[in-house]
């Protein structure tokens, strides 16, 4: 059997010394997170507190955008179930956009929040902004693409997450 030398990044302490490489990596989606955490949170607020959006029909409602939409949509059943109950419809996507910012911001259950945000994001991509040309004009599809880097790594510094690992590592005699 051969060995070779080990070639990965993986740094092998826990709270050693850290190079500026290190600190910049462990910090890396930290501005990413906080962006989307905030623009999630107002997106779900404004929702909610616009008396116009909340509304089955009329200029400004969600009944009148999904209406809108409905036949240029690369998903016009989702479209028709919206239709159903448009007010419905406008409080779960604000009570969920609230519910991901809020989770992305603090760290908690960051990697199912940002599936959440991948989610509302790629149904408002499907619907609201699949008909924008050229497809780069739709800001739906580059929020979903920016929630994917924190599903994979989810949230490694001042998250609740991160302080639950550090919890449970101590727990565990100081290496997990």
């Amino acid at each position: 059997m051969t060995h070779g030398m080990r070639t990965d990044t993986h740094t092998p302490y826990l709270d050693g010394d850290r190079s500026w490489r290190d600190n910049a990596t462990r910090f890396a989606l930290l501005p990413l997170r906080v962006f989307l955490g905030v623009t999630f949170i107002y997106a779900g607020l404004d929702k909610l507190t616009d008396s116009a959006f909340m509304k089955s029909s009329g200029s400004g409602s969600i009944g009148e955008t999904m209406r809108s939409v409905r036949d240029s949509s690369a998903i016009p059943a989702l479209v028709d179930l919206a239709l159903k109950n448009p007010v419905g419809f406008g409080y779960a996507i604000a009570f969920g956009e609230l519910a991901v910012g809020i989770g992305t911001l603090i760290g908690l259950l960051a990697r199912l929040a940002a599936l959440g945000g991948a989610l509302i994001s790629f149904s408002l991509w499907m619907t609201v902004s699949w008909a924008s040309d050229p497809y780069y004009y739709g800001n739906d599809l580059a929020y979903m693409m920016a929630w994917l880097p924190l599903v994979l790594a989810g949230a490694s510094v001042f998250s609740v997450d991160a302080a639950l690992r550090a919890r449970r590592r101590q727990r565990a005699g100081g290496y997990r």
